[in-house]
């Protein structure tokens, strides 16, 4: 995994998805909604095993910012304000092939503690 990068990281224009392609040439087109909703944060991530927070109400969210961290990693900015999530290329290659899934994983949490996708409350 270390020897893979991303070659080029393009924002859309209606700022709701961040397509990413790697040196091996494997491309993945990943939305804000996903990006934010399984931010890499301390605020979504917590600060150990079992921490982790559900975010709801993010469907519209939209990437406002990309911040290039070193070599390893990009910092993104949502509008919603949050952005400290740094997205290391080995993260956004995992969100690229198991997006889906754990997107899906995802929208079962928000069905199981009540929430949606469409309104925003204190992730819990």
């Amino acid at each position: 995994m270390g020897d893979l990068w991303p070659t080029e990281l393009r924002v859309s224009k209606d700022r709701q998805r961040l397509v990413v392609t790697f040196n091996d040439g494997a491309s993945f087109d990943l939305s804000a909604e996903l990006l934010r909703v399984l931010s890499p944060s301390v605020e979504v991530q917590g600060h150990g095993p079992g921490q982790k927070v559900t975010v709801p109400g993010k469907r519209n969210v939209a990437i406002l910012s990309m911040t290039p961290t070193g070599n390893y990693a990009v910092r993104i900015g949502f509008d919603d304000r949050h952005d400290t999530g740094i997205y290391t290329w080995s993260y956004l290659r995992e969100l690229g092939e198991k997006g889906a899934d754990l997107f899906a994983d995802y929208e079962r949490e928000l069905a199981e503690k009540g929430m949606s996708r469409d309104i925003s409350e204190k992730p819990r």
